[in-house]
């Protein structure tokens, strides 16, 4: 038999076998669809039990297990920026049974963390943005009333204004830094370990400002013991409709927001992911949505690519302000 001949028989015989593989794993990867999830679903968060991130966890989760017919728990691993959580994910078993709530931290690490050994855009699978949550930045009355007045004071007195952050690498902290370079102003960072206490510090009079989201400073803005100067998100709030974005008052483009999603490890399925979307889809069009937004969230619901690059987007963005300010973690 010549090689020509014999060649082409085995390149047909590979082309068939190849042929019958994938129609053997078509069903397969369909079966993995159909089955899952087989077992409960740990939803892992890098933050306390009681907190923002826990009440988005907790409310998700909830309504997920009602879509999917499995108990969704959740996994409440704090610490380290958030790295625990994160590699314990990464370590389980990519079969979807292991979730993690990413979140803001886990884009902003990959600089303020350096040597850490995980990568968000690389060791995990993006399935949906859930939410975005825009800071609302205020000051104590006799401060300022607008955003231009701040600033104006801010370069007429370099370093006589104080900012408030929940602590290093917060999102308000960045945000206040990305300002302070668009602006070009000197302000005097002072961090703290939360957000209660830079907020009862700034009520206090013994800081300046800060930015937080707009939950937490609502009532004060509504009696008057604090300024409402400027939204840091892309749109205005609809509870702070007076109220201009940064953008609007001389900074186009200017957006920083925390926001939280669901990912799960590297090689997860294909087809699990996909369930995972269409689950988490359902349920923020539900009740989910309403409780959100009435505490000023936007329920974003992105696909999955949509999702890995704007964590990729975030990630270049946020390392930007911090190796520019010099961000260390606390």
């Amino acid at each position: 038999m010549s090689c020509t001949t014999s060649c082409g028989i085995r390149r047909r015989g590979i082309l068939v076998a190849g042929a019958v593989l994938m129609a053997g794993a078509s069903p397969s990867m369909h079966a993995q669809a159909a089955d899952f999830p087989t077992r409960p679903i740990q939803l892992v968060v890098a933050a306390p039990a009681g907190g923002p991130s826990d009440a988005v966890a907790r409310m998700l989760a909830e309504d997920m297990a009602k879509v999917l017919g499995q108990s969704v728990i959740v996994d409440n691993k704090p610490g380290a920026g958030g790295a625990i959580a994160a590699d314990a994910v990464a370590r389980a078993a990519p079969d979807g049974h292991t979730l993690m709530l990413s979140w803001i931290g886990n884009a902003t690490n990959q600089t303020l963390l350096p040597r850490q050994a995980l990568d968000i855009n690389r060791d995990f699978v993006h399935i949906t943005q859930v939410v975005s949550g825009a800071n609302v930045l205020v000051a104590r009355p006799g401060v300022a009333g607008s955003l231009k007045e701040l600033l104006s004071l801010a370069k007429a007195q370099p370093g006589k204004l104080s900012y408030a952050s929940a602590g290093n690498g917060s999102s308000g902290h960045l945000a206040m830094e990305m300002l302070k370079q668009r602006a070009g102003v000197s302000l005097v960072h002072i961090p703290y370990r939360g957000g209660a206490p830079a907020l009862n510090d700034l009520l206090g009079g013994q800081v300046d400002l800060m930015f937080l989201n707009q939950d937490a400073v609502m009532p004060y803005v509504r009696s008057g013991r604090l300024v409402a100067l400027a939204i840091s998100g892309s749109a205005r709030n609809a509870q702070l409709a007076e109220v201009p974005t940064v953008a609007e008052s001389g900074f186009p483009g200017f957006e920083a927001t925390a926001w939280a999603g669901l990912s799960a490890p590297r090689g997860t399925p294909e087809a699990v992911v996909q369930r995972l979307h269409a689950a988490a889809l359902k349920v923020l069009q539900g009740p989910f949505r309403a409780k959100q937004e009435a505490i000023g969230a936007q329920v974003v619901g992105s696909g999955p690519s949509q999702y890995a690059a704007f964590v990729r987007s975030e990630t270049d963005k946020w390392a930007a302000v911090i190796k520019t300010a010099g961000i260390r973690p606390d």
